[in-house]
């Protein structure tokens, strides 16, 4: 009991009011002043509850974007396709699938902005960077390669003011910038290391509110901001411009401290990191390195998958992570009190959150094979559902942790526990994905020579180790 009442306070007063705020819609609010006040409610939040289910892909989900105006979802998956929805017909086929060109898992796919949603972009784990050409008849001319990581290509960040550049990071240490105007469009900015140990990368989230900034997150204790003005061009190992880690986990012997995921707020004044099976933190951007957390939010398991960590609400008002158990926890940032606990996934574990740019609406995926959209639509807010569930649900997630703490050393790691369960449906995958291609012969060859540019070609790809997500 005393664990669960610490590091958390009293929650704020309620900043909307449904009769207040329709009455201000009707004599002097715009429309959406009026809508952002909606979204960023607790009650609307606490009225969340699952609408339906987009079923099509065969394999675990692991990505999905929105388009800017919020018509169109994105989803990419372990079947190597990537799929745009028409999320709000439950009923309806993908508006366009296609065939990602990439070899081993999806990880990220995203619609580039400014471009009429006529372009995606997608990375995976066979470390390629690679963006598909929309039509506007609903099909993919083909896909192209733009980069190429020595080793899995976790997650893309996007410049919002901007359809042709990105960021892209992977397990190599790597972080490529790409120019999709260039004959080459990759450019080696820095690759990440500390006492010339390469430092994987498993997150990379452009700070909105100063575009030269970016933050990466990977295989150690430490979210690093970098200043791409102060980059050398050599693309070699740089110091960040800022170092942020929770004071109690930078010399912690009994903590492997991984950074799975990190994201700023829509500002850029904060920056959320998620770690591997400890809690979530919330730092100041504006403190200066090295400055402890501001607030941490409990409760959940990030153990078994590299798991995914967002911001919910117009303005960050709300912290929303999936986890281990299976849930989807919702915290109120200011209080880092759990506010809503949602089933989240079937198979047990829940990595993606995407919530859509305008309205109440968030999209969900994990270790099943559909994506989930939720709408609050509850009759009722019920507190968290009931109280007892949520304290037995955070009491067993905090049990199985330091269980496993305790046994490390004769135990399976959450690293080859997230291998395991993607081999065991994997199998099974590969073995649809032979039947459905018996008989085709389409060479990498002749893919690469129609649609990719530069020099980046898919040979480079022989002899490059397949690293697993850890």
């Amino acid at each position: 009991e005393a664990w669960l009442g610490k590091d958390i306070s009293d929650l704020p007063f309620p900043q909307w009011n449904s009769v207040c705020s329709l009455r201000e819609r009707q004599t002097l609010a715009c429309r959406r002043y009026w809508t952002s006040k909606v979204c960023g409610s607790l009650a609307m939040t606490k009225r969340l509850e699952l609408q339906w289910k987009l079923e099509k892909h065969d394999g675990c989900v692991n990505a999905l974007n929105f388009n800017q105006s919020g018509t169109l979802l994105a989803s990419g998956s372990d079947d190597l396709h990537v799929m745009l929805w028409d999320w709000k017909d439950k009923f309806a086929d993908p508006v366009i699938s296609y065939d990602s060109g990439h070899r081993s898992n999806v990880f990220q796919a995203k619609f580039l902005p400014n471009c009429g949603d006529s372009s995606v972009v997608s990375s995976a784990r066979d470390g390629q960077v690679r963006v598909a050409d929309i039509s506007s008849t609903g099909s993919c001319r083909g896909t192209k390669k733009v980069a190429q990581h020595r080793g899995s290509a976790h997650k893309l960040s996007l410049d919002v003011a901007s359809r042709s550049t990105l960021l892209s990071c992977g397990e190599d240490g790597v972080v490529f910038g790409i120019d999709l105007r260039l004959d080459k469009p990759a450019e080696k900015l820095v690759t990440t290391k500390v006492a010339n140990r390469r430092i994987p990368l498993y997150s990379i989230h452009n700070n909105p509110g100063r575009p030269h900034e970016f933050a990466v997150s990977g295989r150690d204790s430490r979210a690093r901001i970098y200043d791409r003005r102060m980059l050398p061009t050599s693309g070699e190992s740089t110091e960040p411009v800022k170092l942020f880690c929770p004071h109690h986990l930078e010399d912690a012997s009994n903590v492997k401290a991984n950074i799975t995921c990190l994201v700023y707020n829509w500002c850029g004044s904060e920056l959320l990191c998620s770690y591997n099976d400890e809690d979530i933190y919330l730092f100041d951007t504006s403190h200066s390195s090295g400055a402890d957390y501001i607030k941490r939010y409990k409760g959940h398991r990030n153990n078994a998958t590299v798991k995914g960590v967002n911001f919910y609400g117009p303005r960050s008002e709300f912290v929303v992570s999936g986890s281990d158990c299976g849930n989807i926890f919702f915290w109120e940032k200011r209080s880092s009190r759990v506010v809503q606990l949602m089933e989240g996934d079937d198979g047990g574990v829940v990595n993606v959150l995407e919530p859509h740019p305008s309205f109440p609406i968030l999209a969900t995926s994990g270790l099943d094979h559909e994506v989930k959209i939720w709408a609050p639509t509850a009759s009722g807010m019920g507190e968290v559902n009931e109280m007892s569930r949520l304290k037995e649900c955070m009491l067993t997630n905090k049990r199985d942790r330091e269980q496993e703490r305790q046994g490390m050393s004769s135990t399976i790691d959450g690293h080859l526990m997230w291998f395991l369960m993607r081999t065991l449906r994997g199998r099974r995958l590969e073995n649809r994905r032979t039947e459905r291609r018996e008989g085709e012969e389409i060479s990498s060859e002749e893919d690469d020579a129609q649609f990719s540019s530069g020099d980046s070609s898919d040979s480079e790809d022989e002899g490059i180790p397949r690293c697993t997500q850890s």
